[in-house]
């Protein structure tokens, strides 16, 4: 992305994004911003990366900001979904989903998942964190579990995230789904005893995906 806009305004043009996610998971709501001088209608600037852009990769909308604007700063929270699913026959949704083929519990992963929201110490849910990080508390305003066919999708929304801990989340989600560990775990993995028992599993980048940035 960062070489099309390059490419495009033919300036060295540092392109932010709003959230970082996982090598190998999806966004279907991803939002950056850049500054550049070059005077084009902002209603062209779809059309114009598109061209210069891997099929994979799209714009689907612009619009102009004021200076202060920052597309990762200035979110107010951001929505991810974890997809799992049953059923490996279908090639083009197995892309985008962790196959689990038994039935989880779903009672037991919404209980589980009433005790992730808030503000907490998310420690216990994160994966090699940067050395930069030093602060681990996080709220999230809503973690939800739902299923569509054979289709579980754990949804949460939250400020900001850090590096694997929406995969390790749902990792936990559904090792409570599985009936490997009680949902009375998240209250441990929350607070200081978290070295006491065993964190959760990181769930494959696949099925994560960044749904929609809010501002």
């Amino acid at each position: 992305m960062t070489e099309a806009v390059r490419r495009a305004t033919g300036e060295e043009s540092e392109l932010f994004g709003a959230s970082r996610t996982d090598s190998g998971a999806h966004a279907a709501g991803q939002v950056a911003h850049f500054d550049c001088a070059v005077p084009l209608p902002v209603t062209k600037w779809p059309g114009v990366l598109n061209r210069l852009l891997p099929l994979d990769l799209r714009v689907v909308a612009a619009e102009g900001v004021d200076a202060a604007f920052h597309s990762r700063f200035s979110a107010r929270y951001r929505h991810y979904r974890y997809t799992v699913m049953r059923d490996d026959t279908d090639p083009f949704q197995g892309r985008y989903a962790y196959v689990y083929f038994k039935k989880l519990n779903l009672s037991a992963m919404r209980l589980a998942a009433e005790r992730l929201v808030g503000e907490h110490d998310f420690e216990a849910f994160t994966e090699e964190l940067a050395p930069e990080v030093e602060n681990t508390v996080r709220e999230l305003y809503r973690v939800e579990v739902d299923q569509s066919g054979d289709e579980t999708r754990i949804d949460v929304e939250g400020t900001a995230f850090m590096r694997g801990m929406m995969r390790r989340l749902s990792g936990f989600l559904v090792e409570v789904g599985r009936g490997h560990r009680p949902a009375e775990d998240a209250s441990v993995l929350l607070g200081p005893k978290r070295e006491c028992v065993q964190w959760p599993v990181v769930l494959p980048a696949r099925g994560l995906c960044l749904r929609k940035v809010v501002y």
